[in-house]
């Protein structure tokens, strides 16, 4: 663990990402926390997996259990509702002008920060934990360590509070994810991130694949399952600790 005194709230919205990003918080800090986010996704079946997510991880590993604090529910669909995209409303899947998917919700990351800090300040939660990632990702602005960079620094000025923001996924690659999950909770973990987080655009939970629930079809799930075919062709390492 890295600080024995140390809190952190996690930005979980249920998917891969982000339930690794709850066990990495788990295994370092005394006290960890959950936000999720309705802002009107499609997929907002992933809203669901979150509790399963969460509930099994208190079954299946009781150290972390005890240091799993509460999960805070946010509504700011008005935000969703502005950007009119492939997230929201019934648009299909494609690249823009700018060369970014039409999946990309501007300035969510950075409103995701924003409520999360005004949260974490009133729990007296000093770390914010994502699992943004500029390696293996679909081409999000606000998923950058540049971006999260500055976002760090505004908080800590207009909150006046040391605000570290977290991203242990950022230069992984998604076979590397998957080694991670391995290496915090080896098969139980590996297993809960298969069967109980959502990733899927589509909000597809009829199908489970080896990888996990998902349509197959949308960039979250190509994403997804290329990283484990990989991880699966490497021989399903566990990631070296750093």
């Amino acid at each position: 663990m890295r600080d024995s005194s140390a809190g952190a709230l996690v930005l979980f919205s249920g998917g891969q990402d982000s339930s690794v990003c709850v066990a990495w918080a788990l295994e370092r800090f005394a006290r960890v926390e959950t936000v999720g986010f309705d802002y009107g996704q499609r997929h907002a079946v992933e809203l669901e997996a979150r509790q399963d997510v969460r509930a099994a991880l208190m079954a299946r590993f009781p150290a972390w259990a005890r240091r799993l604090g509460a999960d805070h529910m946010l509504d700011i669909r008005a935000f969703g509702a502005i950007g009119e995209t492939a997230m929201t409303s019934e648009r299909a899947i494609e690249t823009d002008e700018r060369g970014l998917p039409s999946t990309f919700v501007p300035g969510r990351n950075l409103v995701f920060f924003t409520y999360a800090a005004a949260l974490a300040d009133r729990r007296d939660l000093t770390h914010l934990v994502g699992g943004m990632c500029e390696t293996d990702f679909s081409g999000y602005p606000d998923c950058r360590r540049a971006t999260l960079e500055a976002m760090e620094q505004a908080l800590r000025l207009g909150l006046d509070r040391d605000f570290t923001i977290e991203t242990p996924l950022m230069a992984l690659t998604k076979a590397e994810t998957w080694a991670l999950s391995n290496s915090l909770g080896g098969e139980d973990l590996v297993e809960i991130i298969i069967g109980k987080s959502h990733t899927c655009y589509q909000g597809e939970r009829e199908t489970l694949h080896a990888w996990g629930y998902g349509c197959g079809q949308c960039p979250a799930c190509a994403l997804r399952a290329n990283g484990y075919e990989t991880w699966i062709a490497e021989g399903r390492p566990a990631l070296a600790a750093s």
